[in-house]
């Protein structure tokens, strides 16, 4: 038995014996494309913020940001977080949009907003659960190099007053880089002092205009994950793949992940990488509790009308739940 196997065994033992044998599809809702800060050299929006002059014509409607979390109450997909690039909608807009989402998808959502200050923590309070600091990398010298405009601190900040607001509380960690192995002893430091409740892992998907050409390769994704596994019984991993990436599918859930997110349901959903990856789940022996193939035969328009919201919010959603329904029935 290899190492990575070993390694594997380990983490898979250590997750039968403190979770049920499932996964679920997290779905990211995205707000925007477009980023105020723009400069983390990994991201897409980094390649956008030059192209783009006016920063609201880069939000995405009401209704589309409400019939994804219509759609993920009803396919069994658990809301990630709502997230988006930094100050494109003003704090009160945020918290609407919020509350908006928790009363469609009928439960407290995440966040991953950027570093929340006590007073907007306040005001989410009644929308939300958790709050995610999206810290990319943890070493601090990488960190300042991959992202010169966003500082560690006001995350951490961040976390202390959730804490003690009674959120729960998340990071998200990018891996490939220029992190090395060493780092995890940092992060697992960081996950206790901050007593997490969870962690996202992504690996990184190469951009065009960005500095990076090259994804980390599976086994030491996995490496990633199934160490934070053995160390974290407890602790909810969340990890992320592309449609290139869907054959780790299973190899992650082994690595002791609870669940897979960023893969882009609604474009690809009931496709071969769709099926492949509930297939992979099959192969893990995990039962999923979401759908990435089968589109509910509802009465959309009866169910938006049900729903505890306005009536210009129910025709925005009316109206494009259409396009939903073509892209993915």
């Amino acid at each position: 038995m290899t190492d990575v196997n070993k390694l594997l065994e380990e983490a898979t033992s250590v997750y039968k014996k403190n979770f049920e044998p499932i996964a679920w599809f997290g779905r990211c809702i995205f707000l925007s494309w477009y980023c105020d800060v723009g400069t983390c050299k990994f991201c897409f929006r980094s390649t956008q913020k030059a192209r783009i002059l006016h920063a609201k014509k880069a939000r995405r409607s009401i209704g589309s940001i409400l019939c994804e979390a219509l759609l993920a109450k009803k396919l069994g997909w658990r809301i990630e977080f709502l997230t988006g690039g930094y100050r494109i909608f003003p704090s009160d807009e945020l918290v609407k949009i919020a509350e908006l989402v928790s009363k469609v998808y009928d439960e407290k959502i995440w966040l991953n907003l950027g570093a929340l200050k006590k007073e907007e923590l306040y005001s989410f309070k009644p929308y939300v659960k958790g709050v995610v600091a999206s810290l990319e990398t943890i070493d601090p010298k990488l960190h300042g190099k991959i992202c010169p405009d966003k500082a560690i601190q006001p995350y951490e900040d961040m976390l202390k007053i959730a804490q003690d607001l009674g959120y729960k509380r998340s990071v998200a960690i990018v891996i490939g880089l220029g992190e090395k192995k060493e780092h995890i002893e940092p992060l697992f430091n960081f996950i206790k002092k901050h007593k997490l409740d969870r962690i996202t892992f992504y690996a990184l998907k190469p951009i065009k205009g960005t500095p990076y050409t090259k994804s980390p390769d599976s086994d030491y994704y996995a490496w990633w994950i199934a160490k934070t596994r053995i160390e974290f019984p407890e602790l909810e991993i969340i990890a992320g793949i592309t449609p290139k990436r869907v054959d780790d599918v299973e190899l992650l859930l082994r690595a002791g992940a609870n669940a897979i997110t960023k893969f882009p349901a609604t474009k690809v959903f009931g496709s071969d990488k769709a099926k492949r990856f509930e297939y992979l789940v099959d192969k893990a022996k995990r039962e999923f509790k979401s759908t990435l193939t089968t589109f509910p035969s509802l009465d959309w328009k009866k169910e938006i009308d049900a729903l505890n919201i306005s009536n210009e919010y129910k025709k925005e959603m009316n109206e494009k739940i259409k396009y939903y329904i073509r892209r993915m029935s």
